[in-house]
């Protein structure tokens, strides 16, 4: 009797699945922590601006647009710290986030900065 079906050769279902599986897992866990990356440049990027029109602005100006973007992004605004000196302006905070997934929670300490010429 002749099959017209040809022989699988290495082929595994299990392996296809396996490979499934780790794919959607690290697109999974990615989404997540991606995430706060996502948020972190976008808040580097807030600060930057805010630095880069230090000069026309003060520094309570300066914290009440970083705190608003801040509590938009994060949900709660950290502290920013603002020095500047003669030649520059500095920007810079500390916040965390923690990410709670099945088999890792961790907290994420993240320290933003920006810093401009004046």
């Amino acid at each position: 009797m002749v099959s017209l079906r040809p022989p699988r050769r290495g082929a595994s279902t299990l392996g296809c699945l396996v490979s499934t599986a780790l794919f959607l897992a690290a697109v999974y866990y990615g989404i997540h922590i991606g995430g706060i990356y996502w948020r972190y440049y976008q808040l580097v990027d807030d600060m930057r601006q805010q630095a880069i029109f230090a000069r026309q602005n003060t520094d309570d100006v300066i914290q009440t647009r970083l705190t608003a973007q801040a509590d938009s992004l994060l949900g709660n605004a950290p502290r920013f710290r603002i020095q500047r000196t003669n030649r520059q302006v500095i920007i810079d905070t500390e916040y965390s986030e923690t990410v709670d997934l099945p088999l890792l929670k961790k907290t994420f300490v993240l320290r933003p900065r920006a810093v401009e010429p004046l």
